[in-house]
């Protein structure tokens, strides 16, 4: 084992200017992630100098076995922490040969949101919560649960340390360096109320970049988890019953919520995502129903309110943006498993070009 984890960590850069590029992107179902490798002749550091690529996606769930061929597009560079060196992870959309953005290409419709001048404009930066459930390999149960049994309830759990307590933090840790060696904007990490459950967040980022790096993110996750013999789920409710369930809180503000008088700003766009409620929760993630229930620091999914500080609404808005009158707030709604380029795109569309 010992060479081949030497061979696995031989630095490149010792012996050729050839690097390795892993592409990424995203399946059909929308939620999984697929990847392949290829060797470029140098280092690369802007994605429109890469080329683009094919993959099979009839294996997929985006083609059919007699026109199978996706197109996939660089759009994103991040450092590789598995292979490092001059090595790199690059986050793609995908295309049918046409030209035309297959179904579950979700940024592509996002960049056109962003890019519209009044959002440009406007700098929206989002801070994602990004909550999972580690998950043992060979039944689906969550890491570190007794087997097909049940753990002591929710109380001392969050952000707790101990072996009784925190199931996982290794796999939690690596993930938190490698985002940070990858270049993502990881801002900190914290185990969840439920055992075997944990968050990481990533931002403040800009624009399409959170949606972005939260793939890529997520998948610097699964791979973790992959080596570790552990299963990633980003299942909104993994266990029935009286636990908490995994969201995607997505923080969000815009230059006129940060500058002096913003509150009233964020106020009227809030009044904007009540209107849009139903439309929102559609997109916001699979299985959500199963989470907002008015429960475990959750609103009703059919409801939506807002508050100062309050952790059971559907939007919250912290004690120090309603102190300063400015800042940012808190859509509480989104899934675990939401599609980041379609939730932070469309919070931006419904609170910056959509006039009721």
């Amino acid at each position: 084992m010992s060479l081949l984890s030497d061979l696995t960590n031989l630095n490149l850069s010792e012996t050729t200017e050839k690097i390795i590029a892993e592409y990424i992107w995203i399946g059909g179902s929308g939620i999984d992630l697929r990847s392949k490798a290829r060797t470029l002749p140098g280092p690369v550091d802007d994605p429109s100098k890469l080329p683009k690529w094919t993959y099979d996606g009839s294996s997929c769930g985006q083609a059919s076995g007699e026109d199978s061929e996706v197109v996939i597009h660089p759009q994103a560079i991040f450092k590789d922490p598995f292979r490092r060196g001059n090595n790199i992870l690059v986050m793609c959309d995908t295309y049918a040969p046409s030209g035309e953005p297959l179904a579950s290409n979700k940024r592509h419709a996002a960049e056109k949101i962003f890019s519209h001048p009044d959002v440009a404009a406007e700098e929206p930066w989002y801070g994602i919560e990004q909550e999972y459930t580690l998950m043992q390999k060979d039944v689906p149960w969550p890491y570190g649960w007794p087997s097909g049994g049940f753990p002591g309830p929710q109380g001392p759990y969050y952000c707790g340390i101990g072996a009784d307590k925190a199931f996982g933090r290794d796999i939690v840790d690596a993930h938190y360096k490698a985002c940070l060696y990858a270049g993502i904007t990881i801002s900190g990490v914290n185990a969840e109320v439920m055992p075997g459950q944990w968050e990481f967040q990533v931002g403040p980022a800009l624009g399409i970049s959170a949606g972005d790096e939260i793939w890529v993110a997520r998948y610097l996750l699964e791979r973790i988890t992959e080596i570790a013999g552990a299963v990633l789920s980003l299942d909104p409710k993994p266990v029935k019953g009286d636990w908490n369930g995994a969201g995607a809180h997505t923080n969000y503000s815009t230059k006129s919520m940060r500058e002096d008088g913003g509150y009233e700003v964020i106020k009227n766009a809030i009044s904007n995502l009540e209107k849009k409620h139903k439309e929102h929760i559609c997109a916001y993630g699979e299985g959500n129903e199963r989470r907002l229930t008015g429960k475990h620091e959750t609103a009703d999914i059919n409801t939506f309110k807002w508050g100062v500080a309050n952790r059971g609404a559907s939007v919250r808005v912290g004690r120090d943006t309603e102190k300063a009158g400015k800042g940012y707030f808190e859509d509480r709604r989104p899934a675990s498993n939401m599609d980041p380029y379609i939730v932070t795109s469309m919070i931006a569309e419904t609170t910056i070009l959509w006039k009721p």
